[in-house]
């Protein structure tokens, strides 16, 4: 939303884009729940609790048709084309198969860990990064003209992106262990020069770990949990200090903090130089 403010983009359009975004959240969020066989709720419905499959099912359908209902009634309130309301819905999809494609490619697990790097280059680079430009898919359609801040924009939210999905590997270390998935952290240790630690990694992937996950686990690996910190915070710093403008700098410390706060990774900063969300919003 700050991106398009950002951006010079009018509120009427703003709004709508928003909307958009939302349905396009439902989608993503369906889909991540039959893979990952859980249910974040997207619709409140009275369905039965345990039909988790198809919930997500009827989330996902129903934000296509909310989407294209969105985009056919702005035809006359935004003034849009019958071709621009096609385009943008084509473009809708395109913007999110990437991240689906890496998705579906870890469904039945990895054969192989890759590097650190490679995990950021071929891995998170579709499933995260560029999802978190989508928001820019439709206006990119519908908007006149490109702006002159859209790349800048569109980059500042790739680096957010790259920042959450390392936030996410912190937490969900131990259930992508279990489920044979890349994860970052879990590169770290493996191909790092702690023996101790390979061991472990290496021992916790082989006996599966059984049904639960413990989102604490990277606390026993307090100096991959510091580099990886590190790593994330460059990432966020980036990101979000590009996307704000030079009068809401301000904003910046608090935006990081409340990102990894709704991530759950938040305990994982706090031996990083300078991160104390409870002290006055520094990171150093």
């Amino acid at each position: 939303m700050y991106s398009y403010f950002r951006a010079g983009i009018p509120k009427p359009r703003r709004i709508l884009y928003a909307a958009i975004n939302q349905c396009l959240r439902g989608m993503v969020t369906g889909c991540d729940n039959i893979l990952d066989d859980e249910y974040k709720k997207t619709l409140d419905t009275d369905l039965p609790e345990q039909g988790i499959r198809f919930r997500s099912i009827l989330d996902i359908i129903v934000s296509d048709r909310v989407l294209f209902s969105i985009l056919y009634k702005s035809c006359r309130s935004n003034g849009l084309t019958p071709e621009q309301v096609l385009a943008a819905s084509s473009e809708s999809l395109r913007a999110l198969a990437g991240s689906g494609a890496q998705e579906a490619a870890e469904e039945r697990g990895v054969a192989d860990r890759l590097l650190p790097e490679k995990v950021l280059e071929y891995v998170h680079h579709y499933k995260t990064a560029m999802l978190f430009q989508c928001p820019w898919a439709v206006p990119k359609i519908i908007e006149k003209h490109e702006t002159e801040d859209m790349p800048m924009l569109k980059d500042a939210l790739y680096q957010i992106g790259m920042g959450c999905q390392l936030l996410d590997d912190m937490v969900d270390l131990s259930m992508d262990l279990r489920m044979n998935r890349h994860n970052y952290i879990a590169s770290l240790i493996v191909y790092g020069t702690n023996l101790k630690d390979r061991d472990s990694i290496e021992t916790r992937s082989i006996s599966n770990q059984g049904p639960e996950d413990n989102p604490d686990l990277l606390l026993d690996f307090p100096d991959v949990m510091r580099f990886a910190g590190a790593k994330t915070l460059s990432y966020l710093k980036k990101g979000v200090g590009t996307l704000f403008a030079d009068q809401h700098q301000y904003m910046v410390e608090p935006s990081i903090a409340f990102i990894a706060k709704q991530i759950g990774a938040d305990r994982f900063l706090l031996n990083n130089e300078g991160y104390d969300p409870d002290a006055s919003w520094i990171l150093g």
